[in-house]
């Protein structure tokens, strides 16, 4: 039921008109209840129309009591407001309402007009909590830009299969090795792993956690060993995992452009899934699927899907909306169901989809945020196509110059300057206009996604969407990164990479967001070496390339159970599983403001505009049960079906044409209120799923852990 209920809120499927109870009692949040010197107004859920940035606007029915009355008047009103969002607490907060119209049908109209009153008096010192899932929900009525993205790049990186278990060992170009100081020793700067190269005898070592390599070759062939000499040894930290050490290391599968591993414990090992249309291989960490009328191969690479005849290519991207139907029967339960998000039009995808229109917001102490962009040698400009812009390239920063004036964007907050150097202070604006205009082909196309809403004399209001992070909207699904591969930036005293989308074996997880794994990750691990001296910007084990501090790094784990090779300890993590029973939803999706080395940025509430706000906190009586149309007519759904308020009283809404049939039919939903009702009640279920203490699934956070299938 719950399952139906969900398509019908992204539009799969017809409409339903039953009044499910227990989800409607189970979270007792709505409606809200203000005492104002009139009476006691009842506010019931808004329904949101449009929602741009952090500005929403939409209409609410709600009810007022007035003094010395019993019964309640209905009506609506218009509004226009602004929303604050925050992920990891899992709620929002509706403020500034401006009421822009009302319309109270059980009033007269100079009294109608007293009520349009004491709403545009009060509503602007209230604030209205909202949970975020319920927020997420409503969205999937309003009118809400969803836009496939133009300028992505969606050829397929080079897909390497071995019927073995193996790692990738991906360069950011050819190997570049660095001088480490006091030694003879040099370290390969662009690579995610520890490689170091004795420059005496050229022998070349690869530290794997649990696993030392040899070769001599950056690019290999890599041959196990037991350990490498002292000197080598000691610069990387020793392996303290509780994780068992696989009886065979790793193949090693060096490149150095854009590829992803498909490693198998041996021969694919093929099962059916779904209603059996489908195979897909069970003894691998990636998603591989085979399509039995055809025979067609399908795998899943950040977020894309790439089709061949066979495992051994060619390959070619499939956009999402034509994928095989069978995709959609893959049930949510399974081994498999998390790759739902990748299929246009299964609930998951629309999940994922409201979940990217939601802004992340915060206010920004400007006395406590602080910025210093570290330059190679004097600051280098060059220009943006079709832009205004210039953006400085011997950094590891997001610095734009434009207009005499410089910004830059540093974990979803905007500084700027008068000099490249500094100093910075926190924006109180910047030239949306123009940065909106830089195209995905530009590393830096991820700030357009980073807004300065307000500010105060204290506090700037900022927020970000999921584009800031690389997920980006493509045919109703979300994909990570833009496909482009940008050069890195090699200097004479640093190597700064740049944002890639392959490589790194990126997954979506329901509960975390974008993760970043390995094709192969029990028994080895990215292991953190500081070799000191200069190059400080080379890859960060466990985060895609090119951040300083990497934005949308959530720890790592994958979206699936994680495949154990033979003889291998289990663990347990739930699978992805929609409905009743499953795990629960997430407050939502970790917040970079909220983030360790970022909390010092943010004002404290008592600073923050919204502090002096009242909070329509109050639960009202009864149930969340009252909408209001687009005329402005007050309609409830009741045990009985839908009512319509007329004259003061409820009246079902489509009467029986012929009242002498023995089984009268159903009222009928006014237009459009049923997906109102349904969206409604899914943000209900899991709002109430989210916060009821159930555990979410563990994440496996170690740099770069994989999700690998139990």
């Amino acid at each position: 039921m719950f399952r139906a209920i969900h398509r019908i809120i992204l539009g799969s499927v017809g409409i339903i008109t039953i009044l499910i109870a227990a989800t409607a009692a189970a979270d007792a949040t709505w409606p809200r209840e203000l005492k104002t010197d009139s009476g006691v107004l009842t506010i019931y859920q808004p329904q949101p129309e449009t929602f741009e940035g952090n500005l929403l606007k939409g209409r609410a029915a709600a009810s007022m009591i007035r003094k010395g009355d019993t019964e309640p008047t209905f009506g609506v009103f218009w509004f226009t407001a602004r929303v604050d969002t925050d992920r990891d607490a899992g709620t929002s907060l509706v403020r500034d309402i401006v009421v822009t119209k009302v319309r109270w049908p059980d009033s007269k109209e100079d009294e109608e007009r007293r009520v349009a009153d004491v709403l545009t008096s009060l509503l602007p010192k209230t604030g209205i909590p909202l949970s975020l899932e319920r927020l997420k929900a409503s969205l999937a009525t309003a009118q809400a830009e969803q836009k496939s993205l133009e300028g992505l790049k969606h050829d397929p990186p080079r897909i390497v299969v071995v019927e073995e278990l193996a790692e990738l060992l991906l360069y950011d170009g050819e190997p570049r090795g660095v001088p480490i100081p006091n030694s003879e020793l040099e370290h390969i700067a662009n690579a995610p792993f520890a490689v170091v190269r004795d420059k005496k005898g050229g022998t070349c070592y690869l530290s794997g956690g649990k696993f030392w390599y040899s070769a001599k070759d950056p690019k290999g062939p890599w041959t196990s060993i037991a350990k490498p000499p002292a000197d080598i040894a000691k610069l990387v930290p020793p392996d303290t995992t509780s994780d068992p050490t696989p009886a065979k290391a790793p193949k090693i599968v060096v490149a150095t452009e854009p590829t992803e591993l498909i490693s198998t414990d041996g021969p694919a090992a093929w099962k059916p899934v779904g209603k059996g249309e489908l195979l897909y291989v069970t003894n691998t960490e990636s998603s591989v699927l085979r399509e039995v009328a055809t025979g067609r191969v399908y795998v899943l690479i950040s977020g894309r899907w790439y089709a061949a005849a066979s495992m051994a290519g060619p390959w070619a991207v499939v956009r999402p909306d034509q994928m095989p139907a069978s995709f959609k029967d893959i049930p949510p339960e399974s081994d498999l169901g998390a790759v739902r998000v990748s299929v246009a039009g299964t609930p998951e995808a629309g999940e994922a989809m409201l979940d990217a229109q939601v802004p992340q917001t915060s206010g920004i102490d400007r006395s406590k945020a602080k910025l210093e962009v570290q330059y190679d040698g004097a600051p280098q400009f060059t220009p943006i196509p079709s832009t205004a812009l210039e953006h400085a390239i011997n950094t590891s920063a997001q610095v734009l110059r434009v207009g005499g004036k410089y910004y830059a964007c540093d974990n979803a907050v905007w500084f700027v300057s008068a000099s490249a150097t500094g100093p910075w202070a926190v924006a109180d604006s910047v030239p949306m206009e123009e940065i909106r205009k830089i195209p995905p082909s530009e590393p830096e196309y991820n700030v357009t996604y980073v807004t300065v809403y307000e500010s105060t004399p204290s506090v700037v209001y900022v927020g970000y969407t999921p584009g800031y992070v690389h997920a980006y909207p493509w045919y109703g699904c979300p994909v990570y990164g833009t496909g482009w591969y940008y050069p890195p930036y090699w200097g004479p005293t640093y190597y700064y990479p740049r944002p890639v989308t392959y490589g790194m074996h990126v997954s979506y997880n329901p509960w975390t967001g974008w993760n970043y794994g390995l094709s192969y990750s029990n028994g080895f691990m990215a292991v953190g070496v500081s070799f000191g001296g200069g190059y400080g910007g080379y890859y960060r084990p466990g985060y895609p390339p090119g951040y300083y501090r990497p934005p949308g790094c959530y720890p790592p784990g994958g979206y699936r159970p994680p495949y154990y090779p033979p003889g291998h300890r289990p663990g347990y993590r739930p699978p992805y599983h929609h409905g009743p029973g499953g795990p629960a939803y997430p407050p939502g999706h970790a917040s970079l403001y909220g983030q360790a080395g970022n909390r010092g940025r943010v004002a404290p509430a008592t600073m923050q505009r919204d502090a002096a706000l009242q909070k329509a906190d109050r639960v009202a009586k009864g149930p969340n049960n009252v909408y209001a149309d687009r005329d402005g007519n007050v309609h409830r759904q009741s045990s009985d079906g839908w009512q319509s308020r007329d004259q003061g009283q409820w009246k079902a809404s489509s009467p029986p044409t012929r009242p002498s049939q023995p089984a009268a039919r159903p009222s009928q939903p006014p237009a459009g209120l049923d997906r109102d009702y349904q969206a409604r009640q899914q943000g209900a279920n899991r709002s109430t799923q989210g916060h009821s203490g159930a555990s979410r699934p563990s994440s496996g956070s170690r740099g770069g852990g994989g999700g690998r299938r139990r």
